[in-house]
This record gives structure tokens, C-alpha cells and sequence, in this order.
């Protein structure tokens, strides 16, 4: 299942860019003087370069892509006693958890569902879809707040900018390798770059980085049970246990959270195999579990 989530999509969108904007002004000849050899150190430097730079707009940008692509009404003067709950709910976990007060906003979805980005701990966004404010009870909903304001304050999105950062170096450094090595063998190319080295480069970066986004995969799955825990300690470890059964317990409704948005969101569809690898979410049974038996 396509599940190319919107930090990864715009991550990759600058980096796709970048790549052919170098090449077609010529900045993307990191040469020996021989014309013939990749200067390999000076090719790091320029990949580490773009890479964390790329990663950095992509968080930048991250609040305002969430807010456009889920579309979150932000909350500047709560107009009813539940946005008002919602606004000073928030506000309470902000401050326990000794982070600047996030924007708050609720997006139009019947199903369960939160998240939570932002370029930093003081200039974060938490948003609640308004199936889960109608569904769940208030103990469980600031459980699902506390979760998603527990992501904010381990700064699980500037962790994530900086994993991205140094996928990016290595899967522009290896695909540049790639594609030179494609330009000699195969269109046997003999000095500078052929049209062989452009076409396989920019080939090579999307597929290592669909290979490589596993690792943040990976990073997202861990993430989640960090901020299970904080859930725990910031609502109560009972309120957090009947959240997630209760997400549990919805698993068989119809999620229409985008796909790119489901790396913010408390709850992911369950995958098997292969596809397991680049699941966002643990599952829920063993986020209950963990919670249950203390190991968090």
C-alpha cells in the first residue's frame, strides 16, 4: 500500500527538484580534475549539504502542508463549551509537559484520529479530528491530547528532520555513484556526465529513497510507544489503555486520513510482511500491552 506520508513526500518533492535544477545549471559536477573520477569526499559534503537542507524545509513547512492537506480549522476563540475544553485541555498538558502553548485546531474526519507537528516545541500544532471529539469520552480524548502534546515535547519532529537529514546525504551520495557508474558501463560515457548519469541518478533516488524511508519508519513505530508513555504521565496510564482500545475497537471503520498524513496521526491501519516495514504505528495490541505491563 502506497503510504508516502507528507514530510517524506515533500522531503523527497525538494530533493527531486534540487537534483534537476543542479544538473540543468551544472552544479552537479563533483568531478576529479581528470574529468573522468567522482571526487567521492567532495560528493558528500555537496549531498550532505542539499540533503539536511532539504530535510529542514520539509519541517519548516510541515504545519502549513498539515493544515492544508487535512483541513484544520485552528481555534482562536473557542465558539462552544467543547472547543473551549479543547483549547484548556491543551493548554493544561502544555504546561506540565514545559512546552509553548501549540496552535489547536479540529479537522473535519468521522473517524478517530489526531496529530501533532510543528518546526519546534514552542511552535507546534495539535489537531483532533471531530470523529473523535463525538465518539470518545472526555478521560479518553485528553489521553489521545496528552499523546499527541507528548510527541511535541520529546521533539520527535526536529528527531525526525535530522534522521531524514542524513537518509538524504546517503541516498543522493549513492545514487549519484549509481548513476555514474550506469553512465560508464552502459552508455559508455567517457568524460563529464552523459544523459545516462541524469536519467539513472534521479531513478536511483527514488527507489533507495522508498528503500530508505524504512528507517524512519522505524524511528516513527519507536516514537510512538515514547509517546504513549508520556500520554501516560501527562493524562493517567488508564486514560491512555482505554484510548488506544478504544482506537482498537474502531479499527474495522473506514479511515479517511490521507495516507501522507498518517505518520502524525495516533493510529495506522495494521500491515503484514514487507509491508510491515514501512508501517508509521506499532499495533495497537502491543502499544496496550506495553502500557499494561509498565514497559514503556
Amino acid at each position: 500500500m502506497l503510504r508516502i506520508f507528507l514530510f517524506l513526500a515533500t522531503n523527497m518533492a525538494i530533493l527531486i527538484v534540487a537534483s534537476i535544477t543542479l544538473n540543468i545549471l551544472g552544479f552537479d559536477s563533483i568531478m576529479e580534475a581528470n574529468g573522468v573520477d567522482l571526487n567521492l569526499s567532495a560528493l558528500l559534503v555537496f549531498c550532505g549539504v542539499f540533503g539536511m537542507g532539504g530535510s529542514l524545509v520539509s519541517l519548516m513547512l510541515s504545519k502549513w502542508m498539515a493544515k492544508r492537506a487535512m483541513g484544520v480549522q485552528i481555534i482562536e476563540q473557542p465558539s462552544n463549551s467543547q472547543e473551549k475544553w479543547l483549547v484548556d485541555t491543551v493548554a493544561e498538558l502544555a504546561q506540565k509537559a514545559n512546552i509553548g502553548m501549540p496552535e489547536v485546531g479540529i479537522f473535519p474526519s468521522p473517524s478517530s484520529n489526531a496529530f501533532a507537528t510543528g518546526a519546534s516545541r514552542n511552535n507546534a500544532l495539535v489537531a483532533v479530528s471531530a470523529g473523535l471529539l463525538q465518539r470518545f469520552s472526555q478521560d479518553e480524548a485528553k489521553a489521545v491530547l496528552a499523546h499527541e502534546v507528548g510527541h511535541v515535547a520529546n521533539g520527535d519532529m526536529i528527531t525526525l528532520t535530522l534522521i531524514q537529514g542524513v537518509v538524504n546525504t546517503f541516498v543522493m551520495f549513492f545514487a549519484r555513484i549509481i548513476g555514474h557508474t550506469v553512465d560508464r558501463v552502459i552508455f559508455k560515457t567517457e568524460r563529464g556526465f552523459g544523459i545516462g548519469y541524469y536519467i539513472a541518478t534521479i531513478f536511483a533516488e527514488i527507489i533507495l529513497g522508498i528503500l530508505a524511508s524504512t528507517i524512519v519508519m522505524w524511528f516513527s513505530r519507536w516514537r510512538e510507544f515514547r509517546a504513549d508513555a508520556a500520554g501516560a504521565n501527562l493524562a493517567s496510564r488508564t486514560s491512555m489503555i482505554a484510548a488506544l482500545q478504544r482506537l482498537r475497537s474502531e479499527q474495522g471503520l473506514p479511515n479517511d486520513m490521507p495516507g501522507e498524513m498518517t505518520a502524525f496521526g495516533i493510529s495506522s491501519g495494521m500491515k503484514q510482511g514487507l509491508a510491515a516495514l514501512f508501517m508509521s504505528h506499532p499495533p495497537l495490541e502491543k502499544r496496550i500491552s506495553a502500557l499494561q505491563s509498565g514497559n514503556y
